[in-house]
């Protein structure tokens, strides 16, 4: 069994974006592993292994538009399943 079984990957769209804040964020109110925030002040790209999807994605709308959003569940794919 995966400790973090959601991967979940989307991209913001916003102003002002800083990965240095969104990663510090992420390692202060998300429990949660392999973690990549990329990109420039108007685009992050965002990947992070973990069991609350759905608070990520509420965190980073408040940064600015999210789109090309995918979460899959790694546990049904280790299983030969469609994540």
């Amino acid at each position: 069994m995966l400790e973090y079984r959601y991967d979940t990957q989307l991209l913001i769209e916003g102003e002002d974006l800083d990965e240095n804040k969104i990663v510090d964020y992420f390692n202060n109110n998300f429990k949660g592993d392999c973690l990549l925030a990329v990109g420039d002040d108007e685009l992050i790209k965002i990947h992070y292994h973990t069991n609350e999807p759905w608070k990520v994605l509420e965190y980073c709308r408040t940064l600015g538009e999210i789109y090309d959003i995918v979460v899959e569940d790694m546990e049904r794919q280790s299983r030969g399943l469609k994540g």
